[in-house]
């Protein structure tokens, strides 16, 4: 038995693995969860995170804000909670698939 040559053990860059990366993959799954998943997918941890404490920041204020809300204003606190999430899953989904067509550009 001959000994085999080492196997070069070179990871991938992070630009590689968002350039592999399926760009509409990352978009749907920032917009049906909407917490940032597609940024799990692409590995991109610190906008992951970012997105986490938006999001927390997010439904925390608006469980703080509409304690002692009017029930008349209760469906309007609502909506304006849901429209926050919407807004974030769209600047998100529009952010990851940027990220993909960026670094293809750019390589």
């Amino acid at each position: 038995m001959t000994p085999s040559a080492p196997e070069s053990s070179s990871k991938p860059t992070n630009a590689q693995i968002l350039a592999a990366s399926a760009g509409w993959v990352a978009v749907v799954l920032n917009v049906i969860p909407s917490l940032g998943a597609g940024y799990l997918y692409q590995r991109r941890w610190k906008p992951y995170w970012i997105t986490s404490v938006l999001a927390t920041t997010w439904f925390l204020a608006g469980a703080v804000l509409g304690q002692n809300a009017a029930p008349d204003f209760e469906i309007r606190n609502q909506w304006v909670g849901l429209l926050g999430l919407i807004a974030l899953a769209g600047v998100t989904a529009a952010e990851a698939g940027l990220a993909v067509k960026r670094v293809r550009d750019a390589n």
